[in-house]
């Protein structure tokens, strides 16, 4: 990580998280947030919350968020750099737009974002920076000045991020049985999202054949891979499969389902499965129905014993991660020269979103980029 630990010109950083409830009564008023303009039913949301009931309506991203903005923190601190820390969601409370209004207030007027989705697409990138456009639209319709946003560039391949993840993979080989453990297959899993999506996801010239969100995750799991293989000395073969589709029948969606893969692998003989979801930088909602809940309960059905790998969560790795993304940018904001921490073939992703990058069905404004009407 690197020794100059200055912020300047930035006077702040911000986490920004899709959020969730925290009780059963904000299940429908969350998921109403979420599909705000689909006109999908109130009856239709109770029959999608019932993930969530299934846990006491309580998603766990909230805390994790927390968990991770004390880390942040108390990096900061430790390590001399004085950015205060402040966090806001697109989707519950804190909201974005109350976060944004807070941070003006104190006079914060130079803010780094950092998003909790470490990859290029629409929703995992554009999305939030119209949801930051949109915000900072309010606060100026109020009469307020809001601050310059940056968003910190894709971390996915920052060694801080797949660290971690290696090392989930290292310990849930080890907790399966001794006599399936070399022949395990490791299934990378990530985030479904319409093919049109991934086919336009990253900048223009790297449109089409999923983009820059099929090729961003496949390096990552190959770092993992390779690495589990440098340090076991087994070569494990893997896959990246998808979870969580939502999306409409007739719309193709990237596949396969990590379900319908686990069948696969049974049919094929496999003895055991590691599920890795490098797409997640959290155990969310997500993770615990879809991966833990789900898929598990169709390994059992199968008879074929699987684990589950860790996320990075709060890991110190990736909060120093975070750290040294933060100064790295700021020293180039400063005309420094710099060398940026990316491992794997794909280097370190750009620092401003390009025109045309993760385009959305309907335009709309978006913040830190360079299209964008807030610099």
């Amino acid at each position: 990580m690197r020794d100059a630990l200055d912020a300047t010109p930035y006077d702040a950083l911000l986490l920004l998280s899709f959020g969730g409830p925290e009780g059963p009564d904000e299940v429908v008023p969350f998921l109403e947030n979420v599909t705000r303009g689909r006109g999908i039913p109130k009856e239709r949301l109770k029959e999608v919350g019932q993930h969530y009931f299934l846990f006491g309506g309580v998603s766990p991203i909230n805390d994790q968020n927390r968990a991770l903005l004390d880390a942040l923190r108390k990096d900061f601190a430790e390590h001399g750099l004085d950015l205060p820390v402040y966090w806001g969601n697109r989707n519950w409370g804190p909201y974005l737009t109350d976060t944004l209004r807070e941070m003006t207030a104190d006079g914060r007027r130079r803010v780094l974002v950092l998003a909790t989705s470490a990859y290029a697409s629409y929703s995992g990138c554009r999305q939030y920076r119209e949801d930051l456009a949109g915000a900072l639209a309010t606060l100026e319709g109020e009469g307020l000045r809001p601050p310059r946003i940056d968003k910190l560039r894709h971390y996915f391949n920052h060694p801080g991020f797949v660290e971690p993840m290696t090392e989930g993979v290292l310990k849930s080989l080890a907790e399966l049985p001794e006599d399936v453990r070399a022949s395990a297959h490791i299934a990378f899993t990530t985030h479904s999202i319409p093919t049109s999506a991934a086919d336009t996801s990253g900048p223009v010239e790297g449109h089409g054949d999923g983009g820059a969100y099929v090729r961003q995750h496949l390096d990552v799991a190959r770092l993992v891979a390779d690495a589990v293989r440098e340090r076991t000395g087994t070569e494990h073969p893997w896959r990246l499969v998808y979870q969580s589709r939502s999306g409409a029948p007739h719309i193709p969606w990237l596949e396969p389902d990590i379900c319908d893969h686990l069948e696969e692998l049974h049919t094929a003989g496999v003895p055991a499965v590691v599920m890795a979801p490098i797409g997640f930088v959290s155990d969310h909602m997500e993770v615990l129905y879809d991966l833990d809940t789900e898929a598990t309960a169709k390994a059992a059905e199968l008879g074929l014993p699987v684990r589950r790998s860790a996320t990075v969560g709060a890991d110190p790795r990736f909060t120093a991660a975070i750290r040294d993304l933060v100064v790295e940018r700021a020293a180039t904001e400063n005309g420094r020269d710099v060398s940026p921490c990316a491992l794997g073939a794909l280097g370190p992703s750009h620092d401003l979103c390009p025109a045309g990058c993760c385009p959305a069905r309907a335009p709309k404004p978006a913040a830190a980029g360079a299209d964008s009407p807030y610099v």
